[in-house]
């Protein structure tokens, strides 16, 4: 899984600059490779794993002695760490309520963390990817808010959660910050020429 490259970047930044010469909101995308690196889990289901699988041939076969089951089992453990630690298949072990879990608290620090809280007019949008967990979330402001229910956005987030599920994550950012810019623009119309946040994409490694 590769993230956007700087010329897919630029492009974001572009669609930023061309939607907020139309609106007061300020935009801020956020990409991040993951949300977690779910040290744990790889632990955590190789020593079930490990525990249990050699114990029910030994029990329902008696083929190893106890000396042999010992070994067995530290060799499944080992085993099973190296392959649980490879990303892909480390996402696929974490529920998807934690992993949604994981990725929502990163978007929320994102959003304070970029200073999307202290616009003029409370008018900070965040648009918030992650790559692994296959997550969009749209954060929006007070000023944006009372102009635009949440559920303004659902549509727009489903369609780019399903183009990064499909690895058209440029794409994905590109047409939702369209999508978006068409609502701002009949709702939080511009009415004074400003840019108080950078208009590139922040990549989180």
């Amino acid at each position: 899984m590769a993230l956007l490259t700087e010329h897919e970047q630029r492009k974001v930044a572009e669609a930023i600059a061309r939607v907020e010469r139309e609106t007061d909101a300020e935009l801020v995308t956020v990409l991040a490779a993951r949300a977690d690196d779910y040290a744990y889990v790889p632990l955590l289901w190789a020593s079930l794993l490990a525990l249990v699988l050699p114990g029910v041939v030994h029990y329902f076969t008696g083929w190893l002695t106890l000396r042999s089951l010992l070994v067995v089992q530290w060799g499944v453990f080992i085993v099973l760490c190296l392959v649980f630690r490879l990303p892909k298949v480390t996402t696929h072990l974490v529920p998807r309520r934690v992993r949604h879990w994981r990725a929502s608290n990163l978007a929320r620090r994102q959003f304070l963390e970029q200073n999307l809280h202290h616009t003029v007019g409370g008018t900070g949008m965040l648009i918030f990817v992650c790559e692994a967990e296959r997550y969009v979330e749209i954060l929006v402001d007070e000023g944006i808010s009372r102009r635009l229910d949440n559920r303004s956005w659902d549509a727009i987030v489903a369609t780019f959660t399903e183009q990064v599920r499909q690895g058209q994550t440029l794409q994905g950012f590109v047409a939702c910050i369209e999508a978006c810019g068409e609502l701002l623009k009949v709702h939080v119309p511009v009415t004074q020429v400003r840019n108080e946040l950078p208009n590139r994409l922040v990549v989180l490694g």
